[in-house]
């Protein structure tokens, strides 16, 4: 029997002297991803994000970027179980400009796009961030002061 479970969280980008960067944490297993986790009580996905990224990554001045929600899914095995996760993603911008290492995680790094793509190590979380770094190109390019 295969179990369901859902989890939500976000991209995080902070800019740089103009540049984007990504914040990229390293879980326990050992793969590169974004600040994400289970939903906890009735929580809206958009709750659960904001929540896993001060938890996670201990920022707490950010803000969601409208118009942009993107999911994948994968299946593993745990306690016996077969466990299929549906992964949705956003986008936040941080204003803070360092973040702080979760117990959940070994490592965490801002990464500008080149590096944060090659450096994701699945597929579904490394095609959401190519989306998301265009989005914000094109959000960029219809603000002038930003990313609205």
């Amino acid at each position: 029997m295969t179990v369901e479970a859902t989890s939500s969280g976000a991209i995080l980008f902070r800019d740089t002297r103009g540049e984007r960067e990504y914040l990229l944490l390293k879980s326990r297993p050992g793969d590169w991803e974004f600040p994400k986790g289970g939903i906890e009580g009735d929580e809206e996905l958009q709750q659960t994000a904001i929540r896993e990224v001060s938890e996670e990554a201990g920022i707490d001045d950010f803000r969601l970027i409208d118009g942009f929600r993107r999911e994948y899914d994968y299946v593993f095995e745990a306690g016996g179980e077969t466990i299929h996760k549906t992964v949705h993603l956003f986008i936040a911008r941080s204003f803070e400009a360092s973040a702080e290492l979760s117990k959940e995680h070994r490592d965490l790094q801002w990464r500008d796009y080149e590096q944060a793509i090659n450096t994701i190590t699945q597929d579904g979380p490394r095609d959401i961030l190519e989306e998301a770094h265009e989005y914000l190109d094109e959000l960029q390019e219809e603000a002038d002061d930003g990313y609205v």
